[in-house]
């Protein structure tokens, strides 16, 4: 359940998932720490890391028990829980997608990415783990705002509701 995270399939892999993390996990790492203070913030961002490895892979645990033949490897749930949980904090930041130049808000890109996980988790049809990508992400919006409900009311704010 966790040492799938530290393995990937192949540097570009490994590169795109450090590479989020490196710049959403900064977000997440700052507010978590004026959320709950410094300590317990790096504390929580990494909970929320390492247990995002578990959460996300738990639906393909369930349904491929039996499956010899599966596999997965990377940090991608977890990583996705980490830009999500980002989008949670500053929901109008701007993502860029496979390097096109305009930026994404990311209230808007999360229901795409979520949608566009859910179509191809049940198309089946490429050798990638969209569920993880679709539990981390939901994840990440979730663990936050059970460690801190009034987050809500700062996502609606930056918002404008």
């Amino acid at each position: 359940m966790f040492s799938y995270g530290v393995v990937h399939g192949g540097w570009g892999h490994l590169f795109f998932n450090m590479l989020t993390l490196y710049f959403f996990g900064r977000v997440v790492e700052q507010y978590f720490s004026l959320a709950f203070g410094n300590t317990l913030g790096i504390v929580l961002y990494v909970v929320l890391y390492v247990s995002a490895l578990a959460v996300s892979s738990i639906w393909d645990l369930v349904k491929y028990k039996d499956d010899w033949n599966y596999n997965a490897v990377g940090a991608s749930g977890a990583v996705s829980a980490i830009l999500f949980a980002s989008i949670l904090f500053e929901p109008k930041m701007g993502i860029y997608i496979y390097l096109i130049p305009i930026p994404v808000p990311g209230y808007i890109f999360a229901p795409l990415y979520l949608l566009y996980c859910w179509y191809m988790a049940k198309r089946n049809m490429d050798n990638i783990g969209h569920t993880a990508h679709f539990w981390g992400a939901v994840y990440g919006l979730v663990f936050p705002l059970i460690c801190r409900p009034d987050i809500f009311r700062h996502f609606l704010a930056q918002l404008g509701l």
